[in-house]
């Protein structure tokens, strides 16, 4: 990694040294588990489905989903293969039913996964709402010491990339 970008992930991880707590470990850890496997976003994505009586709206909400995890998951993850910051606990049971990630670091797959939905939840009103649960999604994953800043940095701008590309589709008129 460039000496640059770990400079950065050490300054950003000195400065939440400085503010962690058995406070916000009940509000981070919970929060970074509820979007494993973008469990949160599908959840949202269902409900606002349901809110409007909009079934092709969750179904292509879902499969945009799926391609960005797909992407990010697979080939981009592989591409990069960087190496997880060091845990608290280095073995056994995380706190708060957290999951060990087996795939590379780089880009946070919480932080893509977020920005590709709130780009596709977006709409005129209320539009700042997704983008702070996505900042908090994926800032998440740096207190929980799972992703070093720079990769929930690559996360949101990708996700925000892939959702920009996948809005009009997703959010297109039915027959």
């Amino acid at each position: 990694m460039h000496p640059a970008v770990e400079r950065f992930d050490a300054r950003v991880e000195q400065a939440l040294e400085g503010v962690r707590s058995p406070a916000l470990d009940k509000v981070f850890y919970p929060l970074s588990s509820a979007a494993d496997h973008s469990l949160i976003w599908f959840a949202i994505g269902a409900a606002r489905s349901i809110r409007r009586g909009d079934v092709r709206f969750a179904t292509r909400f879902a499969e945009a989903m799926g391609l960005e995890s797909a992407l990010t998951n697979g080939p981009v993850k592989a591409m990069f293969r960087r190496g997880r910051p060091a845990p608290d606990t280095p073995s056994g049971p995380l706190p708060y039913g957290m999951h060990r990630p087996i795939t590379s670091s780089f880009p946070s797959g919480h932080a893509t996964a977020a920005f590709t939905a709130a780009a596709l939840l977006a709409g005129e009103r209320h539009r700042g709402r997704w983008y702070l649960l996505a900042a908090l999604v994926a800032s998440s994953r740096v207190y929980v010491r799972m992703h070093h800043a720079s990769d929930v940095v690559g996360g949101a701008v990708l996700g925000l990339a892939l959702g920009g590309l996948l809005r009009r589709w997703v959010r297109a008129p039915g027959p």
